[in-house]
């Protein structure tokens, strides 16, 4: 985006929306047959990205994948498909819901098989966070997920600040990293 383009002051929930669709292969497997856990987190990073861009019209980084369901199993030759849309804006963050479901590619039945709650910033070219459009929630289930989104936000600072008390408890104000010899 260039800086003689304005961003709006706000967008709609629907104008972030996004879908993919991923087919699993073998690579993408455990000794089991099923997708791995980590490659299913990247396809929900890819996807809740896009949400984020859509949202934002700018680079994002990701922040936090807040919290992750694994419901059931996804197995080699299923399609994977991922709907997202982000779910509140903040200043420059974006908590961004991610829904996955699973198709058997031979019966055609499709199961949820996992969700996801991400958190996105927007950045400028230099890193540094820049503001973004408000979110308007239009429907019930967006409004609902306009508010609890709030309330997952004000959980994940209080822990942050939880785990940070507890981290200069511990290691009396130490550097996190360690040399190896």
């Amino acid at each position: 985006m260039s800086t003689t383009e304005t961003i709006p002051a706000q967008r709609t929930v629907a104008s972030t929306q996004s879908e993919m669709t991923e087919i699993v292969l073998p690579n993408d497997t455990n000794t089991l047959g099923n997708l791995l856990g980590g490659r299913l987190m990247h396809f929900i990073d890819l996807n809740g990205a896009m949400a984020a861009y859509r949202h934002s019209r700018t680079y994002i980084v990701t922040a936090a994948m807040d919290h992750i369901d694994f419901i059931r199993p996804v197995h080699l030759g299923d399609l994977v498909t991922l709907k997202s849309s982000v779910n509140r804006a903040f200043t420059s963050s974006m908590e961004v819901g991610v829904k996955v479901w699973a198709e058997n590619t031979q019966t055609g039945v499709q199961c949820h098989v996992a969700s996801a709650y991400l958190v996105f910033v927007a950045i400028d070219k230099n890193g540094r966070p820049v503001p973004v459009p408000q979110l308007v929630p239009e429907t019930a289930n967006e409004i609902r997920r306009h508010a609890d989104a709030l309330l997952r936000r004000e959980h994940r600072e209080a822990e942050s600040a939880r785990r940070k008390h507890e981290r200069y408890a511990t290691t009396a104000n130490e550097d996190d990293c360690t040399v190896i010899k």
